[in-house]
């Protein structure tokens, strides 16, 4: 299964190729869906937790972007990316234009990519 590409970001708004839109989105080969900081309690400190990107991996996904938000204020927690590591799977952490860009990227060329996005600060 193919990842989706994102075809539109703005502030507080992302839209996958298929006319799904998010305020902030989880990715993966499949599909996408909103991603809900409530079911993990994450907050923008200490950042994105390893129960967010678990869901990534259980999809299929072998390498994961994670994005900071457009003022990179969402931070990440190195316990997630020790979790992605233990699981085989590559992690990028950038801020969200450029996560947006590396997973289009890395999606076009058919890799199984999932991606964590916050389309806002």
């Amino acid at each position: 299964m193919s990842s989706p590409q994102i075809e539109h970001l703005s502030w507080g708004r992302l839209e996958t190729e298929s006319g799904q839109t998010f305020k902030d989105a989880k990715c993966f080969p499949g599909g996408a869906r909103a991603w809900d900081w409530n079911e993990t309690g994450t907050r923008h400190t200490p950042g994105i937790q390893p129960a967010d990107a678990e869901e990534l991996v259980e999809h299929g996904a072998q390498v994961v972007v994670l994005s900071t938000g457009i003022n990179e204020r969402l931070q990440v927690k190195p316990e997630t990316l020790d979790a992605l590591d233990e699981h085989g799977v590559d992690a990028e952490v950038l801020q969200t234009e450029r996560a947006v860009e590396r997973y289009n990227q890395l999606a076009g060329e058919g890799r199984a990519v999932g991606g964590l996005f916050h389309s806002t600060c």
